[in-house]
């Protein structure tokens, strides 16, 4: 079965946790993770920011690493990816502004492929228009723009995470286990279906 190839879309002062773990986890387990940026290309970085839960209202910010982008945002194309993963932080808010990346989230909701949003992330699908009658996890102040994205807010632990579908989606950070778990189970699943066809899931479930 052949290993998914799959595209991040990060941006400076993306979630560190949430870029650097999904990126080498899912590196380790043998698929293929393209990660850009808007207006930078292969081998440029971007700034992260790490989002800690420390007893204050809301979470603590400090400066991460340099991530290091592999691809370039400009000379990938969507349709050549089997699944899509959007990391937090403070990218998704003005990555949401660009008109490629929102065609690019677009593709996957369209074509069904696999789609994997933590955190903030839920501000780049509200923004594309993909969220209606979906159930979203979110980092809790992106709840409202879940919702009136049409969303169905997903109100569970911060070490949760929750699949609709082709989406897969959780709070934070601390998600990771589930999060990451969940979305490979739904990249297994449409490998086994693009190489089988439709019978393999009474096969193999």
């Amino acid at each position: 079965m052949p290993a998914s190839k799959i595209l991040m879309i990060t941006g400076d002062f993306t979630e560190d946790y949430e870029t650097m773990v999904p990126f080498q986890t899912l590196l380790a387990c043998g698929y293929t993770v393209d990660a850009v940026c808007p207006g930078k290309k292969a081998g440029d970085t971007v700034a992260t920011a790490i989002h800690d839960f420390e007893g204050d209202q809301t979470y603590s910010e400090k400066r991460g690493h340099n991530f290091a982008l592999n691809a370039t945002f400009d000379s990938v194309r969507a349709e050549d990816y089997d699944a899509l993963v959007i990391p937090g932080g403070r990218a998704p808010e003005y990555l949401r502004l660009n008109a490629d990346v929102i065609k690019s989230v677009r593709h996957f909701f369209d074509a069904g492929k696999p789609v994997a949003a933590i955190c903030h992330g839920a501000q780049l699908l509200a923004a594309a228009g993909v969220l209606k009658g979906r159930t979203c996890s979110a980092y809790p102040a992106c709840r409202p723009e879940v919702e009136l994205a049409g969303g169905i807010y997903a109100d569970i632990s911060i070490s949760d995470a929750v699949s609709d579908g082709n989406l897969v989606t959780a709070p934070a950070w601390p998600a990771h286990p589930s999060w990451l778990r969940q979305f490979m189970a739904v990249l297994d699943a449409a490998a086994l279906l693009e190489t089988y066809g439709p019978p393999c899931l009474q096969v193999f479930f």
